[in-house]
């Protein structure tokens, strides 16, 4: 089959491999119609190398087609329509009962000290292969995949495997009052998303913050108070600017949905670099234990939510060394929530939301369907911001 593999930093080649196969009585094999471009994919591509090995499978946002079955997976059937989350979760230990797929007991990376496997995500999480391919070994199907309804196009059922759980999350772990203010920093595919979802659930007034025109121009459509981050001179202005609007306070939630890409410390963005280009057999302990990431979207969370606001990480981070305004913080009384998204936690809340009304805008979510072949292109697209790529689809 074709798939797309990473080989090295910026260089993902789409290349025959061959066909997975049923490996235990749990697994199912699907065939890939649709699948995702992440912004997590791009960590990958430049940042995260030093746990990546060449030849690696890339992607975590799949829906397909049920090819084969294992023999205790009696809830799906070739043929069936499915769509897949990003994370390998059992269902049945104690952290899938308490509603955190991403800590399954069953598919922890324990040898890397890490949670639930991921699919096409770095030695960290299991160096599962991926989902940008035309087929798919997914383990725990007994569990993990989601049968959705034949008729709508892929792109209706499809961000349930990543942008939509992980955007609902971050909603809820912002808790955002009925009738609450909510700021979301970075409108890529997850704040944007997040934007809309704070919205359908009550928040009077969303103020979203990022540099590309394309990004602020898709959310100022959907109601939202767009702040270009180029406007300002300085992040006390961008603050400034907000807090006037919430009475001098701040808003009652801030969620950081850009992470480890953002602009900010030269300093860490150089170690970051330098790891990605030593040596695998050293990088990836040095990256481990003491990288340090750009925190500038972390710290300007910090700065503008209001005293005994919450801040809620979306955007991925992987620095070990990370240095934090503690005392802020503290005196604050600032509750701080993150983590990679429950998917299963969060499926059944969102499924009403996939109507043919499509209150989320979810059929004209993607700005780009490419084929799996210009997936090369697609990544360069992506990671440069060009043409207007928010979302990608892939179709093999």
């Amino acid at each position: 089959m074709k798939a797309v593999t990473w080989q090295g930093k910026r260089d993902v080649r789409v290349d025959e491999v061959p066909d997975p196969k049923i490996q235990e009585p749990t697994d199912a094999v699907i065939r890939v119609t649709s699948s995702g471009l992440c912004g997590s994919d791009l960590h990958l591509y430049e940042v995260l190398t030093p746990f990546m090995t060449p030849g690696d499978i890339l992607g975590h946002e799949p829906i397909g087609i049920v090819e084969e079955v294992g023999a205790e997976v009696t809830n799906l059937q070739p043929g069936d329509r499915v769509v897949v989350p990003f994370q390998i979760s059992c269902g049945h230990c104690f952290m899938c009962s308490a509603g955190l797929q991403t800590q399954c007991e069953t598919t922890q990376v324990t040898s890397e000290g890490m949670g639930a496997a991921l699919f096409g995500y770095t030695r960290l999480y299991g160096a599962v292969p991926g989902a940008q391919a035309e087929y798919l070994r997914v383990p725990q199907a007994q569990y993990g995949p989601m049968k959705i309804p034949e008729g709508p196009a892929d792109d209706r059922f499809l961000y349930l495997s990543d942008v939509l759980p992980t955007a609902w999350q971050a909603v809820a772990y912002a808790d955002v009052p009925q009738g609450g203010t909510v700021a979301v920093l970075g409108l890529g595919p997850i704040g944007d998303m997040a934007c809309r979802i704070a919205r359908a659930r009550g928040a009077e007034r969303v103020f979203g913050v990022d540099l590309v025109t394309e990004r602020l121009t898709r959310a100022r459509a959907r109601g939202v108070e767009t702040y270009d981050l180029r406007s300002f001179d300085s992040e006390k202005e961008l603050v400034a600017a907000i807090q006037d609007e919430t009475d001098g306070r701040g808003p009652d939630a801030v969620i950081d949905a850009v992470g480890t890409e953002a602009h900010g410390s030269a300093a860490a963005r150089m170690v970051q670099q330098a790891a990605a280009v030593m040596p695998r057999a050293i990088s990836g302990p040095i990256a481990e234990r003491f990288s340090v990431d750009r925190l500038a979207a972390l710290h300007t969370a910090i700065e503008l939510v209001r005293r005994g606001g919450t801040i809620s990480l979306s955007g991925v981070y992987g620095g070990m060394a990370d240095p934090l305004p503690m005392l802020t913080l503290f005196d604050k009384q600032i509750q701080l929530r993150m983590g990679q998204a429950n998917v299963r936690r969060w499926s059944d809340e969102i499924m009403p939301y996939l109507t043919d009304e499509d209150p989320l805008g979810v059929d004209g979510f993607a700005t780009h369907h490419v084929p799996l072949s210009d997936a090369p292109h697609a990544y360069e697209m992506f990671q440069r911001k060009q043409d207007g790529a928010v979302k990608v689809v892939m179709r093999p």
